[in-house]
């Protein structure tokens, strides 16, 4: 089995959990790959036993990686897909961070769960991801023009709001008077777009959420769409520049850019270690159903 490896810092109080895992890894004969800075990062704390492979790109990358293990938060593993992109490789997150709402283990459960996903005991989980292009192009989206939870737009260098034109298909819905507005899939519903008062969605479902960020025309709520739908955003404000963000990257764009939103051509797989555990999630990590009277 072949594993690649990521993560964006390094917790002293998670290291003991760190070295847990690549003990396990070496046990199970597994071959290892990790991302270059992360590697650094773990060379300073001087706890690997031998020498890895390393990489620094998604090109680095193929098919022939069995799993992808995310060491962090929900944010690397935001992170993470773009080095996986179409590679179908299975992201497990493995959440050292705080909240870890993506995360399939927790740190204090890496010798119980890990030996077990190596065997593929395991579920997968799809899930749906976002694909941003611009007219006319932009060099700050390059090629990871993807995002896991959302694509946004929103005000820059301004207190004043935005008005954000917006069509479906190529036909006009409305102008949103905003701070932005969000464009989430089923897996972001329970971010960004659920502190704007949107919608939580079961990852596999079939359906995107347009959600306005503060918007200043109060009729203005959250709409839910099907997830084939094109969306077109035009941008205007007393300011010439707004920004977008795809999950945890941020580029600037000119009020003349147009932006068109669909969903990839590919799926990102999430290990799960059995099935309902998004359910699980939202009782444990959102605190569903907890209430003294029961």
């Amino acid at each position: 089995m072949k594993v690649g490896i990521y993560g964006q810092f390094y917790h002293q109080d998670s290291g003991i959990y760190i070295e847990e895992l690549f003990d396990i890894l070496d046990h199970e004969n597994i071959e290892v790959s990790i991302e270059k800075n992360f590697l650094d990062l773990i060379h300073e704390h001087k706890i690997l036993k031998k020498n890895y492979k390393h990489f620094s790109t998604f090109r680095e990358l193929d098919a022939s990686y069995d799993l992808f293990f995310s060491i962090g938060g929900d944010g690397t593993i935001l992170k993470s897909i773009n080095y996986i992109q179409d590679l179908n490789i299975p992201i497990l997150g493995i959440n050292t961070g705080r909240l870890g709402f993506l995360a399939t283990i927790q740190k204090e459960e890496i010798k119980r769960s890990i030996s077990s996903i190596l065997h593929k005991k395991y579920e997968i989980s799809e899930r749906t991801v976002l694909c941003i292009e611009t007219n006319p192009s932009s060099d700050e989206i390059g090629e990871t023009n993807y995002a896991l939870n959302e694509i946004a737009v929103s005000r820059k260098n301004t207190t004043s709001m935005i008005t954000v034109e917006t069509w479906l298909n190529d036909k006009y819905l409305t102008s949103y008077w905003a701070d932005g507005l969000i464009v989430s899939t089923p897996t972001g519903s329970t971010g960004y777009s659920l502190s704007c008062g949107g919608p939580v969605i079961v990852p596999d479902t079939k359906a995107l959420v347009i959600t306005p960020i503060a918007p200043h025309n109060l009729n203005a709520r959250p709409l839910v769409i099907k997830d084939d739908t094109k969306i077109k955003l035009k941008v205007s404000g007393r300011e010439d520049f707004f920004l977008v963000s795809m999950d945890s990257r941020i580029a600037t764009l000119s009020n003349a850019t147009v932006i068109s939103i669909k969903i990839a051509p590919f799926t990102i797989s999430m290990v799960e270690i059995e099935k309902g555990s998004f359910l699980e999630t939202l009782r444990k990590k959102l605190l569903w159903g907890e209430d003294k009277r029961n």
